[in-house]
């Protein structure tokens, strides 16, 4: 009985002087927390990409249901309501860990709707899926705005499929084929065709057109993310040629960042992909478009318009001066010798 006294009176002594390090007082713990101010010129991003409706662009982002900003000038952003506010039920069925906050998303304007494809994930798995929702119209104004979600379009299985199933992005090639591109590490970056009749079902197989193996990238991401450190593809049409950006290096870690843009053209939206040295981005070639510099610890995931006249690079960079913050890029594009060069 005396030594079950002893540990119960140290065990006691333990547990005070534990709890004497947590702060009881309510408001001095929400002093603490960091509070989220939106600056409109510089808004926080993760995975942009952008859509015009006639006056007003917008900028669908990574976050909870979906981030959503508007514009009219491109350059003071206003929040709108996310795409959504529960997660679909099939997503959070089919990939443990997800409860909403979607990854990636790509919109894109085809007849008289809007697709917003999405991506459902846990970081550091490939137990994950792409979806797809649809709509009218981007102006969360109009009575004909809402959200219809259509499902899963592609998933892919833990230790089944070499691939990951996130960062869609749709392309329709010059004979009206849609194609989605997509991928994270594993496998590298794929491409899939998808039905005519709605975008949304593979009609043909699975396969790879860029890698980037890193052996070094495997001691950061550990056992489950393998070491292809390449993902985040967008494919745009621009000639005679198809160009394929996709963002290597490791993102997510603030000023430990090396995210950079790269990319690589073909006349097939097959491929082969080539870098402006004749390398092919299957086996691990790329040409530099955008990464680190004196501002950002490294630029990417990347997207690509043409508006009337003028064409934009929208991607996110991880500010110097604001400790690594995930911050909004968006420059103009210009287009030297066949190659795509960010405006100064």
């Amino acid at each position: 009985m005396k030594r079950q006294t002893i540990l119960t009176c140290i065990f006691a002594f333990i547990a005070m002087h534990a709890f004497a390090q947590v702060p009881n007082d309510t408001t001095q713990a929400k002093r603490r927390r960091p509070t989220f101010r939106f600056d409109a010129h510089n808004p926080d991003m993760h995975d942009p990409v952008m859509a015009r409706e006639g006056n007003t662009y917008y900028i669908f982002a990574t976050g909870m249901g979906i981030n959503v900003l508007s514009s009219t000038d491109l350059q003071t952003w206003q929040m709108e309501r996310p795409a959504w506010q529960q997660a679909p039920q099939w997503a959070t069925d089919s990939v443990p860990g997800y409860r909403g906050h979607t990854w990636a998303p790509d919109i894109q304007r085809v007849g008289d709707r809007w697709l917003l494809y999405y991506s459902c994930s846990t970081f550091g798995k490939n137990q994950s899926a792409i979806g797809l929702a649809t709509n009218k119209t981007l102006d969360p104004k109009s009575p004909d705005y809402h959200w219809d979600d259509q499902g899963v379009v592609i998933r892919s299985r833990r230790n089944i499929d070499p691939w990951n199933a996130i960062d869609p992005n749709l392309i329709i090639d010059e004979k009206g084929q849609p194609w989605l591109t997509f991928g994270s590490f594993w496998d590298g970056i794929q491409l899939v065709p998808l039905s005519k009749d709605d975008f949304k079902t593979p009609v043909g197989d699975v396969r790879t057109i860029a890698r980037k193996w890193n052996p070094e990238a495997m001691k950061e991401e550990g056992v489950e993310a393998n070491n292809n450190e390449i993902e985040a593809p967008f494919i745009v049409r621009h000639g005679k040629y198809y160009y394929l950006f996709a963002s290597t290096g490791l993102c997510c870690r603030g000023l430990r960042s090396t995210y950079r843009t790269v990319v690589g053209r073909s006349r097939h939206i097959e491929g082969p992909y080539k870098a402006r040295d004749g390398k092919q981005m299957l086996k691990g070639g790329g040409t530099l478009v955008a990464g680190g510099n004196e501002q950002y610890a490294g630029i990417g995931h990347c997207a690509v318009y043409h508006f009337d006249d003028e064409w934009y690079f929208v991607a996110h960079g991880y500010d110097k001066s604001l400790n690594g913050a995930s911050k909004l890029v968006l420059k103009k594009l210009q287009w030297k010798d066949g190659w795509p060069v960010l405006a100064e």
